[in-house]
């Protein structure tokens, strides 16, 4: 005998265990107790067996309807999850945010903004893959990732790259140190100097994109260095020079031990773009954690300013 249980089925032997009755049930299911007592006789000829005692009140199941009822309260509560994530899905309220961040300092303000958004999203899937920082725009179009924090907009079909905010990369060194008494920094003043950077390809560094490779000036040795805190430590220690985003420096600007300097004259402004792909743009988590990302560096650079 092959069963062809339905759903129905379960929720109508579970409706009436708990309501002792067809009336009740009937009422809790939204049918009437003619239809009820119809599908009961219909799953009773199916599986060949009574599923209830019929003359006891409230109604009980028999032995068989048991084996049923069992059934019913392991599989409907799964049914009635999937179905809140269905819901959840088609409400926006549940999704997936992977990030990926071809700005290696990004993460200093990436972090505070990633909290406030688990705050409000809770049952959005978030994680940050920086394995992918040098590809990272390739797998957004491949759908591994969601969401790319860049400051190299391409023109790539079925991607939007939406404006995050202005920055400036600031020249930062040792206050002992010589260059701690110009107004600012040009690309012949980095000949002879140690330039620590991040571990990041030279044409993504806006030291290298924006000042020095225009130039064709190479410095007189590049050290690489995975941690922000480490890359101040150094300099502090007059073991070389740095750039950094404005976000970074704020925090040692007023720093007795540093000084800060523009690139050229007139400085250097950059800007950050999160790269989505179209259709995800109009996901209301989406919209939000961009407004985040959009506002978190002002909230640093107010905090900045009420330190001084």
């Amino acid at each position: 005998m092959k069963l062809h249980l339905e759903f129905r089925h379960l929720r109508t032997i579970k409706a009436i265990h708990e309501c002792g009755g067809l009336a009740r049930a009937a009422e809790r299911l939204h049918i009437t107790q003619s239809a009820l007592s119809h599908q009961v006789k219909n799953l009773e000829a199916q599986v060949g067996v009574e599923l209830f005692v019929r003359r006891s009140k409230p109604m009980k199941l028999s032995p068989a309807g048991q084996r049923l009822l069992r059934l019913a309260e392991q599989v409907l509560p799964q049914v009635e999850a999937v179905e809140q994530d269905f819901d959840a899905l088609k409400s926006g309220k549940t999704g997936r945010l992977h990030i990926a961040i071809e700005c290696h300092a990004c993460f200093e303000w990436l972090f505070p903004v990633l909290e406030q958004f688990r705050r409000a999203w809770p049952d959005v899937d978030v994680d940050i893959r920086p394995g992918l920082q040098f590809q990272a725009l390739p797998a957004l179009s491949r759908e591994e990732v969601d969401l790319v924090v860049s400051s190299d907009p391409e023109d790539l079909p079925g991607i939007e790259f939406a404006p995050l905010f202005d920055y400036e990369p600031v020249f930062l060194a040792s206050a002992a140190h010589p260059l701690a008494r110009k107004p600012y920094v040009t690309a012949e003043d980095f000949r002879d100097q140690t330039l620590i950077t991040y571990p990041v390809d030279r044409p993504r560094l806006d030291v290298f994109s924006q000042l020095l490779m225009p130039a064709g000036v190479e410095p007189a040795s590049v050290r690489q260095v995975e941690l922000t805190a480490v890359i101040l430590l150094l300099v502090a220690s007059n073991r070389g020079v740095s750039v950094l985003p404005d976000w970074v420096v704020r925090e040692v600007r007023y720093n007795s031990d540093y000084v800060t300097r523009p690139l050229t004259e007139h400085g250097v402004t950059r800007r950050l773009y999160a790269a989505i792909r179209e259709p995800d743009a109009a996901r209301p988590y989406m919209s939000h954690v961009l407004r985040l990302m959009r506002s978190e560096p002002l909230k640093l650079q107010r905090g900045a300013e009420t330190t001084v």
